[in-house]
Parts: structure tokens; sequence; C-alpha cells
């Protein structure tokens, strides 16, 4: 009887180790923090990291008036704090983009949109292209998307991929970040697939977790992240970015972020074009540590 051929998709995945096990992972990542933290803490990199920041509101309680509002303290912290520089983006709903885009005075912070079903990823693909072209119509510049996770865990890898494939179609140049919910994916051989079949399948960056489902981003989930991102790379060429989110809440988890990139990725992934948090608590926190004093700005 002759061999089931392989997918295209079950064939991605051979070419990496996912067969990986939670434990050894999480004693990789316990060792890597404790040997090379301390040397992240600096000011230097509080700076480097509130860079990275897409300051973000997904709240039911958003409001044209209080994004409004949000995006004028972006503009006022340039202003006041210019010698800290900016976050990297705002992250609001679709429906918001047009008001950031009109309110935001400042040409090199994006405007990202979290599209396609957020945060469930649970509509008709349709809905997800009409709500990722209105938003790109409305001035946002980057894409968040959630993968399918049911399709991902029922092993229905081609829905799940054919998906994020037309929304990339969708985005074009705009950077499309893929979020894996890494919570629900439980396992670290599922967050590395996962990785891998987003990276396959279009995305620019991956993205540990849309903040709504616990636990959120973690650093096993990141090092396993950045791992898959470091393979795909060294076997197709094309860099993509990492970023956590969800639980972002001290200053002490963004400084182990900036750890394990710079560890497992490397120093060309040490800029805001590859690297970013997503966070609404961390500025203020961020912004207090390297002034040495408690700000609320944001």
């Amino acid at each position: 009887m002759a061999d089931k051929k392989l997918t295209k998709y079950e064939e991605a995945l051979s070419k990496y180790n996912t067969a990986l096990v939670d434990a050894e992972v999480n004693k990789e990542v316990k060792e890597l923090i404790e040997k090379k933290y301390i040397e992240n803490d600096t000011t230097d990199v509080k700076k480097f990291l509130f860079n990275c920041i897409d300051l973000t509101t997904l709240k039911t309680e958003d409001s044209p008036e209080s994004v409004l509002k949000f995006t004028e303290k972006v503009n006022q912290f340039d202003e006041e704090y210019a010698e800290l520089g900016h976050v990297a983006a705002i992250c609001v709903y679709p429906n918001f983009a047009k008001i950031v885009s009109s309110t935001l005075e400042i040409e090199d912070v994006n405007i990202a949109c979290v599209s396609a079903g957020f945060p469930t990823s649970q509509t008709f693909t349709e809905i997800k292209i009409a709500e990722t072209s209105l938003a790109l119509q409305d001035g946002a510049t980057e894409i968040d998307i959630v993968i399918n996770v049911g399709n991902f865990l029922s092993g229905d890898y081609e829905t799940m991929c054919d998906e994020i494939e037309e929304l990339k179609d969708v985005c074009k140049d705009h950077h499309m970040k893929v979020i894996l919910e890494t919570g629900a994916l439980k396992t670290a051989e599922n967050i590395k697939k996962a990785s891998i079949l987003s990276m396959y399948s279009g995305a620019d960056f991956i993205k540990t977790s849309t903040g709504k489902l616990e636990p959120a981003a973690t650093p096993e989930a990141a090092y396993v992240m950045c791992k898959a991102i470091k393979e795909y790379y060294l076997e197709t060429g094309r860099k993509v970015g990492f970023k956590p989110a969800g639980g972002l809440s001290t200053v002490k988890d963004a400084i182990t972020y900036y750890t394990i990139v710079k560890e497992v990725l490397g120093t060309e992934w040490l800029n805001n074009k590859l690297f970013r948090l997503g966070t609404s608590r961390l500025a203020n926190l961020l912004v207090s540590d390297i002034k040495g004093e408690k700000i609320n700005f944001f």
C-alpha cells in the first residue's frame, strides 16, 4: 500500500522539529532568564522598549471620544517628552481607525487595528475580509488577526491557512500580525506548529495573545515562537516579527521578553519593525522607571 501523500502544510511542518517537551522548554527559559536578564535591566533598554509598544485600547466601553483622547495623549507625549521618542503604534478596534488617522500627528506611529472577528476569529471569512478592508480604507496601517484556533486544534490546517493567506492578500504591503492565542493552544508543540503555519501563510508578525483569554503571553510561549521565527528565517530567508501581548503589566515582563528576543533571535530583531509589545499598562510604568518618578500620562 502506497504511503499517504503529505499535504503542503504537513510538508511545511516536516522541515522543523515540532516534537517539543513542555518541561524541557520551561527549564531552558528559566535558565536563559536567570543568566541573561540582569544585563538587560538598563535605562537604554527601557527607552527602547517604550518605542516598541503598540499602545492598546480594546475595551467594551471604547467610544469615539475616548479613542480621540487616547490618540491626543500620544501627540502630547511627543511634545512633552520628545527625548523619549514615542510608541510604535496605536492599536484600536477597526471602527476607530478613521478617528485615529485624523487625530494622530506623528508620522511614524502606526495605526494598528484588530480585525477579522477579533478576539475569537469565529465569523464568516467574507466578514473578516470586509472588516479588514474597511479598516485599511479608514487609515489602518497594520492589521492584527487571530488564527481560527478551532480549525488548528482539529487538524484542519488548510482552512486556517487559506484564511490567513486571503487576509494577507487584502493587507498587501501593510503588516499583518497573526495572533496564535497561545493560552488556548496549551502545549509548546502546538505553539511551534501554529507559528510555522502562520508564517508559511504570510504572517509578517506572530503574536502571542489577544489579552482576552488567560493565560495570555508567557515567557515559555515567547521562547517557542522566537525559536520558530529563527528556524523559519534560516529555512526561507524571510524575517518575521514577534509581538508578546496580554498580561504585560510590569517592567520586568518587558525586559524578560526583550531578553528572549535578544538571545534567541539576535540583535537584528531588536528594532520596532520586528519587535513589538502589545500593552496599555506598560507605557506609564516604563516612563516612570526611566524618569525615576511616578508618571501617569497615558
